[in-house]
């Protein structure tokens, strides 16, 4: 396709972005076509796709809405760009995972369980009732043992409290509810305990009074209880304030400790009251069909022959179809919306479009092909090139090859990342890129070659493994090497990991997928921990208090707190982000800027970027102890002070990963390292891999990169399909080995790649 050909259908053209990173960045994206951002990471593609073409979009469509509908939508900040012209809708399909609770389901967040509720009011036999009698989320259908969770909380009483001290020693041992704070003077405040009794000799009635009494006024309460507070025993008070609400995200560890989940003794698990599960269709009550996978589903509609439903199914079976074809059709409807992973998620949303008859939208993607095994990523390609093929303008960020292989149109940003990026380095079609000599393409064109060569001397043996999925599969898992673990999305890979961590006996780094917790005052040297080290040198060198050097206390600038700008709300307006007048930025007070060390003020240091820091305390052995581990995950460009908020994805995760490397294990796992990360990021990664192998450890990696596999030692990959068409023990041995492994769909892929 030549450059005429590629702008048929007209362009969307930026003028003069400067957002983040972006030196000022000119560029027509051709419409209707699929374009896809290359760069390494930090380079400024979500710079130019998220936060300036899909912000101005999203915020543009926001502004049509009257002011009042306005302060419930999103907000969008102004994006620091000129202007963009024939800009259409966007549609941004992150990789998040979806915020789900108890209630939300594969079957709820589709759309599919309301068209079920639906089909069995109206074809169900015996007739049970109207669409509410099936929704385990109404009064009318939920069962009223556990309110429609299928679960029921059980306490384990006995770790809350230690019988053998009083109220004013502590017996409440739960977390929040220690002495003296406001939870505690529920109980010591009430008069109705003696507080210096131990709970051991309490009377039965005490006992109940303390543990289970239900929520009640104090007819006689003492002048230190609060007029409007009411009374609630002690094992209530923890299921409503903190088990069933948002509190308890930040008390995780402590409620798995006092609680179990067991099914409900009443509906089985079913969540429905008695009378929805007598109604029938097909000899199944509509909690039996949630049980069914999205295959199966399928061949149930296919099978009810009713003209009064007729509509019904087919609109069931549209939107089931979609996401098979996307590759889910392993997905149970019950399935717990928080349970699956980011590329589930966004599976989920691309498929919902699919159905969709809007054209002329843009549809913005963030690494869709993270957590995806190059045959899922033949149904990501098809799915994507239907939504072009319906007048959509398709883009993604994106450094996997298998979807680089399918644009129309390529976007490359560098030469480097952070200060060093922001710049326009490529654009044309597909065959304009791999005839060019930019970074993306000399990758894509190196030699691929089988490089893991190390001899296995010892392993872990796993026998008849059956967690989750899996089918009792037997497998030696070498150490001492480095082994990948491959396979189709929801294969079982996660399951043989977890059965890989039962069995070990020496001590592990579980590098998880879950995201760094970041806001706008987390930094590199604050999630490092650098930053007290480099207050004390201030300190010391000074003589003042150390607490000067932070800009989360004395020495925070006092008009923007310690955060570098000010955020003004405007009501249903976005909040206006200012940088600082008085601080200019820096964060701190004038006082706090007046020390210096080494004639640097510590606004000036936290400005350097970590190649500069290194040789600034290259004598703090502290600090260039865990510097150099942000050198050796790539990440030297970064500035100490640079907010978290501002790094991509791939950073992120390698942030973490020099966070982990302080820790000595003898076996790393890491669950797809190279999600967000350009080939030749990969490239450093697997030479720190081969360090860490060298150092006489073992890595183990849950992984899809082929680049990644061909660089192994060893190759476990699990299949065929994913879900109950999975679990299954395809080939173990050497990753070159597994190209003549019939039924290895790694094997396929390798094949393929090697051609």
């Amino acid at each position: 396709m030549d450059k005429q050909d590629i702008f048929e259908n007209g362009s969307i053209d930026i003028y003069n972005a400067q957002q983040n990173n972006l030196q000022h960045v000119n560029l027509k994206i051709p419409k209707k076509k699929i374009s896809v951002f290359v760069g390494l990471s930090g380079s400024g593609k979500s710079s130019l796709v998220f936060d300036t073409l899909a912000a101005l979009s999203r915020r543009e469509l926001n502004e049509t809405f009257p002011s009042f509908t306005q302060q419930y939508l999103p907000k969008f900040g102004q994006p620091h760009v000129q202007k963009i012209n024939n800009l259409p809708v966007a549609l941004v399909i992150e990789q998040k995972k979806l915020a789900g609770n108890a209630r939300s389901t594969v079957a709820t967040y589709t759309g599919i369980y309301s068209l079920l509720r639906l089909l069995y009011s109206r074809i169900g036999q015996p007739f049970s009732g109207y669409s509410d009698t099936f929704s385990f989320n109404l009064p009318q259908g939920m069962c009223p043992r556990c309110e429609g969770l299928g679960y029921i909380d059980d306490i384990d009483e006995h770790k809350l409290i230690d019988l053998q001290k009083s109220l004013n020693e502590g017996a409440i041992t739960f977390v929040s509810f220690g002495p003296q704070t406001w939870r505690w003077k529920r109980y010591a405040n009430s008069g109705l305990f003696d507080n210096d009794k131990p709970i051991a000799q309490y009377t039965d009635e005490e006992y109940e009074l303390l543990m289970h009494a239900p929520q009640q006024k104090l007819k006689n309460p003492p002048a230190s209880w609060y007029k409007s507070a009411k009374y609630e025993g002690l094992v209530p008070r923890i299921k409503r304030s903190i088990l069933y609400s948002k509190e308890g995200k930040h008390h995780q560890a402590a409620i798995n400790d006092v609680v179990t989940k067991r099914t409900c003794p009443l509906c089985h698990g079913a969540r429905l009251k008695k009378e929805s599960l007598t109604c029938h269709i097909q000899g199944k009550n509509i909690a039996e069909v949630s049980q069914l996978d999205l295959v199966e589903l399928l061949k149930f509609l296919d099978h009810i022959q009713a003209p009064l439903a007729a509509e019904v199914i087919r609109q069931l079976q549209t939107k089931v179809q979609a996401l098979i074809d996307i590759g889910l059709g392993y997905l149970t409807l019950a399935r717990q919306t928080g349970t699956l992973s980011g590329g589930e998620a966004q599976r989920i949303k691309i498929a919902k479009y699919l159905t969709s008859s809007l054209s002329d939208l843009v549809y913005v993607l963030d690494e869709p092909s993270v957590g995806l095994h190059p045959h899922d990523i033949k149904l990501l390609e098809r799915a994507l090139k239907k939504l072009k093929n319906n007048g959509n303008t398709i883009i993604i960020v994106e450094h996997n090859p298998a979807v680089i292989a399918f644009a129309d149109y390529v976007v490359e940003l560098g030469p480097a990342a952070g200060r060093d990026g922001g710049e326009l380095t490529f654009k044309g079609t597909l065959q304009e890129m791999l005839s060019s000599d930019c970074l993306t393409a000399r990758w894509l064109k190196k030699e691929k070659q089988f490089t893991g060569k190390r001899k296995i001397s010892r392993v872990l043996r796993l026998s008849n493994v059956r967690l989750h999925n899996l089918k009792g599969i037997d497998v030696d898992v070498p150490l001492g090497v480095m082994t990948v673990i491959s396979g189709v999305a929801g294969s079982g890979k996660s399951s043989l990991v977890a059965a890989i961590k039962k069995k070990l006996k020496q001590p592990y780094v579980d590098f998880s997928q879950n995201r760094v917790g970041i806001n706008i005052r987390s930094t590199p040297v604050t999630y490092l921990d650098i930053l007290p080290a480099i207050r004390k040198l201030f300190g010391a060198a000074n003589k003042v208090s150390t607490q000067l050097f932070s800009y989360n206390s004395k020495g925070a600038c006092p008009r923007c707190k310690g955060k570098g700008v000010t955020i003004t709300n405007m009501a249903f307006m976005d909040p206006v982000v200012q940088i600082c007048e008085l601080c200019k930025g820096k964060r701190y007070s004038k006082e706090a800027l007046r020390y210096h060390y080494q004639g640097k003020d510590i606004a000036e240091v936290l400005h350097f970027s970590v190649r500069e820091a290194l040789e600034f305390f290259a004598e703090e052995e502290l600090i260039s102890n865990k510097l150099i581990q942000l050198k050796r995950v790539g990440l030297d460009y970064l500035t100490l002070e640079q907010p978290l908020t501002t790094l991509s994805g791939g950073e992120l995760q390698r942030l973490k990963l020099a966070f982990e490397l302080d820790n000595k294990g003898e076996i790393y796992l890491f669950d797809e390292p190279t999600a967000g990360l350009h080939m030749k990021d990969i490239a450093k990664l697997l030479r720190l891999f081969n360090e860490l192998v060298a150092q006489g450890n073992s890595v183990v990696l849950i992984e899809h990169n082929l680049d990644v596999i061909m660089a192994a030692d060893w190759l476990i990959d699990i299949g065929p399909g994913a879900g109950a068409y999975g679990g299954k023990l395809m080939y173990s041995g050497k990753p070159q080995d597994s190209m003549e492994a019939e039924l290895s769909r790694t094997g396929a892929a390798l094949r393929e790649y090697c051609k």
